[in-house]
Order: structure tokens, then sequence, then C-alpha cells
């Protein structure tokens, strides 16, 4: 489906050490996505050199900014919200064996196509069906999570009504932006603030172009969870959406 070759060159000179084994997963997973492709929508983006740039290695370039691996025990607890196809959380899971994974949707069939992702790909994770300002007030899961990530879900301060209350304290809330990222996050200080969070690093990276597309910036905001949420947080969708924080 891709190559393999490609995919690991390419990865390599974004200071991201991909293994073959590890690339023919990456490999499967192509495969997988475009045949389900084929029965629901799951992504625009079915080119091999494309999915290789814009899906695997962009969900990688959060990799860095994770918690380091314990030397025992278990990793840390990740969810991924709005998950969708898997990006980046399942694509991480592939690099990282020791996150606690689980994947957030709101659509139950975009679920059907992860469990027989991670089926076939020999990962374990947590499916989880629900909105994410719903689960951010269910017992067990509010303030629970070491790590939130998101990618292309929402603006900047509707995404952290969504994700920060999913983190307890001492966690972090990684939001993978293009490149108004950094206006982004000037933009939700407030939010991110109100929340319990801090802004602690705006991480560039730079993909390589694809065709006659030049190179893509990409932001990784780090916002790390310094005190509980209020437990007015999150808020209902619609408010969320019509007078974000």
């Amino acid at each position: 489906m891709i190559n393999i070759q490609r995919l690991i060159d390419t990865a390599a000179a974004c200071g991201i050490p991909l293994t073959g084994e590890q690339a023919e997963r990456f490999d499967l997973y192509a495969a997988l996505l475009v045949e389900w492709n084929g029965k629901m929508n799951l992504t625009a983006i079915t080119d091999p050199r494309e999915m290789e740039i814009k899906h695997f290695v962009d969900s990688l370039t959060a990799l860095d900014s994770l918690p380091p691996p314990r030397e025992e025990g278990e990793g840390p607890r990740l969810i991924d919200v709005g998950t969708g196809a898997g990006f980046p959380g399942v694509a991480l899971k592939i690099m990282r064996p020791d996150l606690r994974l689980t994947l957030l949707d709101s659509l139950n069939k975009r679920l059907t196509f992860l469990k027989e992702l991670c089926t076939a790909l020999r990962i374990e994770a947590e499916f989880l069906h629900g909105r994410a300002e719903e689960v951010g007030r269910r017992k067990g899961r509010r303030e629970t999570y070491d790590v939130a990530t998101a990618r292309a879900v929402a603006s900047l301060p509707v995404l952290c009504e969504y994700c920060l209350p999913l983190v307890k304290t001492g966690g972090q809330f990684l939001a993978m932006k293009g490149p108004d990222g950094g206006r982004e996050a000037r933009e939700a200080a407030s939010a991110i603030s109100q929340l319990g969070g801090e802004l602690a690093a705006v991480d560039q990276r730079t993909l390589p172009g694809v065709g006659e597309e030049g190179p893509a910036s990409r932001k990784i905001l780090r916002i790390d969870k310094l005190s509980p949420t209020p437990d007015r947080f999150p808020r209902q969708a619609a408010k969320i959406a019509k007078q974000p924080l």
C-alpha cells in the first residue's frame, strides 16, 4: 500500500526513528484505512505518499512531547479525543506500546473500524463512544488521564474545554495544530487558565512537501494541568460552541 522504505526515510528526516516492523504495521494500517474508507467516510487522504506524511508522520510529531516511558510498570494513560480514524492515538501506540490508550469518538461506526484495526495491528486499546463534553463529566473519566491528545478537532478554546477536564492534575494536553497554532494559543489563554491549565510549550515541527506542495508547518501545543477543572466545566456543547471561554 505505502512505500515502507520511503516512510522510514521520511520519518528519519523528521527525527523519528522507525523500525521495519513498525513501518510494516503502518503499511497494514494504510491498507485497512483505504479498505474501510470504501464503506464509510474516514479520510479524504488515500494517496500513499500523502498518507505517509499527512497521517502517519504528522501524528508522530507528537511523540517527543509525550511523557517518557517508565522503567517499570504501566505507561501513561492517554485519551485521544475525537480520534476519527485513529490519529494520532493509534500511530503513537504503535511507537509506544507502553501507552494505555483510550480512543474516544462520538460515532460508533468509527469505533467499529478502530476495533478491527487494533486487532489486526495487535495493539491493546479501550474504545469509548461519546461526546467529549459528556465524558468529561463522568465519574471514572473526569480528571483521570495522564495525557489527552487531539488533532484537527476544533478551535483551541473549544478544544481545551473538551480535553482539559479529562486530564488529571499533573498531566498534560497535547493539541496538534497547523501554522496558526501560536495565534490560537494566545487566543485560548483565558480558557486554558479557567480550566486549570498553563501553556508550557509551543513546539515547531515541519513536514516534507507532497507533490507541488511545499513543506508544512505544524505546532504541538503542550498544556500542563496545574489544578482541578472547576465543576461547572465542561458546559453543554451548544454553549461551548456559541460562547467559547
